[in-house]
């Protein structure tokens, strides 16, 4: 399935029905008067949140969406039917925003089943029974109904995870999260294999939480080198991010400072959220080298650092523990794996 995290579309909630022009025929009555009915209400826009999508991809082929228009009224003051309402069913963390220079937010839909009326549909109009006053005795007059809303939106969908992976490309993000999860992400020897966000679920001590591979960041990805940094969104809801460093880099201090800065220049908080530190790669090296690597990390970043290697699984669950901390028991649940264990809420699922 291809990835698709941005889409542009067309709404329009459905016209309301018009109303009808009637009167009233029955034997013995000399004055039957107007009986004409209102017409129906059109059908709503309504976007839900539903659990197992996690990409946009189905809004490339079909762009335009549009209610039912409400049913015209009839004699013997029937009121038409209701349009039936058009539900666009979305990932959960996806942000509709409006199709202008600001993109302003306009909802997001976080939690699984959210529902929202986005557009209503126009109301139905009178029919010529509720024109009649006492001067006014057979009116002909009737409404058309009303019409509906429409407009064009942009769909932006943020991935829901509990952590997130970060670094250069070819740090080891793919093979880490490979290794602690059953994702497939794919492995190279060389850059950008990565070309979309990952999830994985992580079990752990009994516990369970979600975490995401971004593609590699590059010097100047807020400019648009690389793969440029449009994927950071996928991480800006995640409450911890491990921050891979490859050991066999020339100079890691300054591979982490590259990251770091572009973290800086995206914003959204990211230098805000918890940040652990990780020299990865280490099963090829002594334990001298080891030790100065990480010290040279240590006094660039002002941070602990752990060493690990995700491919020989070395340290490795000394990082999830230190996920799993940052996370918190609140937020993580409780694995099907430990039968003995009391189920708590998780988010994001």
């Amino acid at each position: 399935m291809h990835f698709l995290d941005q889409a542009k579309i067309y709404i329009k909630s459905g016209w309301g029905g018009g109303g009808a022009v009637g009167f009233r025929r029955e034997k013995y009555i000399e004055y039957g008067g107007p009986d004409g009915g209102d017409g129906g209400k059109g059908g709503d826009i309504i976007f839900e949140a539903v659990p197992g999508l996690n990409t946009l991809i189905d809004f490339r082929y079909t762009q335009h969406f549009r209610a039912e228009r409400g049913h015209g009224g009839s004699g013997s003051n029937k009121t038409g039917a209701g349009g039936e309402d058009l539900v666009i069913k979305l990932p959960v963390g996806t942000q509709i925003l409006a199709d202008d220079e600001e993109r302003t937010l306009l909802a997001d839909l976080t939690e699984p089943g959210q529902r929202i009326v986005f557009l209503k549909g126009g109301d139905g109009g009178r029919g010529n029974a509720s024109y009649k006053t006492s001067t006014n005795r057979t009116p002909r007059q009737h409404g058309t109904g009303w019409p509906g809303e429409e407009m064009f939106v942009w769909l932006r969908l943020k991935l829901l995870a509990d952590a997130g992976l970060v670094g250069l490309p070819n740090a080891g993000k793919s093979t880490f999260i490979n290794a602690v999860t059953n994702a497939q992400a794919k492995v190279g020897a060389y850059a950008f294999t990565t070309t979309r966000p990952q999830l994985g679920v992580v079990r752990h001590k009994g516990n369970e939480f979600v975490i995401a591979d971004i593609p590699g960041l590059i010097e100047g990805a807020a400019d648009g080198a690389g793969i440029g940094d449009r994927f950071l969104g996928h991480i800006e809801r995640c409450k911890v991010l491990l921050h891979l460093v490859d050991a066999n880099d020339e100079d890691v201090a300054t591979s982490y400072r590259i990251v770091r800065d572009e973290l800086e220049a995206y914003g959204a908080g990211l230098l805000d959220k918890k940040i652990i530190i990780a020299l990865n790669k280490i099963d090829m090296l002594d334990d001298e080298l080891i030790a100065a690597l990480s010290a040279e990390l240590e006094d660039a970043s002002g941070a602990e650092v752990i060493a690990i290697s995700g491919a020989a699984g070395i340290g490795v669950d000394w990082a999830l523990d230190k996920l799993l901390e940052a996370i918190g028991p609140d937020h993580a649940r409780v694995s099907d794996d430990d039968d003995g264990a009391e189920e708590v809420e998780w988010s994001p699922i």
